[in-house]
């Protein structure tokens, strides 16, 4: 490899390092979250494992909304069955 090259691909390597980093985040956790993310990890990456528990917890709120729907009556009560799913979602945030 010549000199020509090296630097080339130096500037690839550098440009994908730039592009990944760019596009992440630093979080600071507690260290028992830490631990609980850590136990779920798997071989995946801590950015997977959140995606999927926020995906779970979206997917259970969806669930409860249209259960909610099919045993409810009036607009009213369906708003108000709604609303106290969200409360409920959001209490334990």
């Amino acid at each position: 490899m010549d000199l020509s090259e090296v630097s080339k691909k130096l500037g690839e390597i550098l440009n994908i390092i730039i592009y990944n980093t760019r596009y992440m985040k630093t979080l600071t956790i507690r260290e028992d979250v830490y631990r609980k993310l850590l136990s779920l990890k798997d071989g995946k990456s801590f950015s997977d494992i959140i995606d999927e528990l926020i995906r779970r917890d979206l997917e259970r709120r969806v669930n409860k909304i249209v259960e909610a729907s099919f045993k409810a009556g009036p607009p009213e009560d369906i708003e108000e069955i709604m609303r106290r799913i969200r409360e409920e979602f959001r209490a334990r945030v």
